[in-house]
């Protein structure tokens, strides 16, 4: 099979927390926005960042864009259940909405970094992890200098980046192949115990 590595629960139950993470690039976010529009019923964490939004990201809906001085106030008091430093800006999640939603009993989703998937593993070890990887490491570097968004540094540093978080997967509950968009997906909702 190429796709993903089945999780051995049939159903996704209300309050569970799910994570999808995989290196920049590979497609985390066009794949949680199509599981989104046909399971509005999942909550998707927002995350907080220090990096300077992307052309259409608007704040509180895309990201909390932070100055670096109140990012670091918000981990020092503990409002962050995980944060990491990548291609020089910080990110993370904040503690309260991922906690609220989950004791209403919604199923809950971050989408998140590598090193921050492993901060959440030891919070809430309950959570079912999920790592998306490129069909090539060459479709990868082909999808993050398609995004027109990076400099050649900063692409560098997504590569080589790419390369140690690849050799991470093994860490996660499932391996999930996004070669395809919808074949992609609907190996997500079996994941996540979901109908298609």
């Amino acid at each position: 099979m190429v796709g993903a590595v089945m999780a051995t629960s049939a159903a996704a139950p209300a309050g569970r927390l799910f994570l999808i993470t995989g290196p920049s690039g590979v497609g985390k976010g066009t794949l949680v926005a199509a599981l989104l529009q046909r399971h509005p019923q999942i909550w998707l964490s927002i995350s907080a960042t220090t990096r300077a939004p992307r052309s259409g990201e608007v704040d509180a809906q895309h990201y909390f864009f932070l100055s670096r001085e109140g990012f670091d106030a918000t981990v020092a008091a503990g409002g962050l259940l995980e944060w990491a430093e990548f291609a020089g800006n910080a990110y993370g999640t904040p503690r309260q909405p991922v906690e609220q939603h989950l004791a209403e009993g919604r199923p809950v989703l971050l989408e998140i970094e590598l090193e921050g998937a492993r901060q959440v593993r030891r919070s809430f070890p309950a959570g079912f992890q999920i790592f998306v990887k490129p069909p090539s490491f060459e479709e990868l570097e082909r999808r993050i200098r398609g995004r027109g968004t990076d400099s050649e540094e900063a692409i560098a540093r997504r590569l080589e980046r790419a390369r140690v978080e690849l050799e991470a997967e093994a860490e996660f509950d499932a391996v999930l192949v996004n070669a395809d968009l919808d074949q992609a997906l609907l190996e997500l909702e079996q994941l996540m115990g979901l109908g298609g």
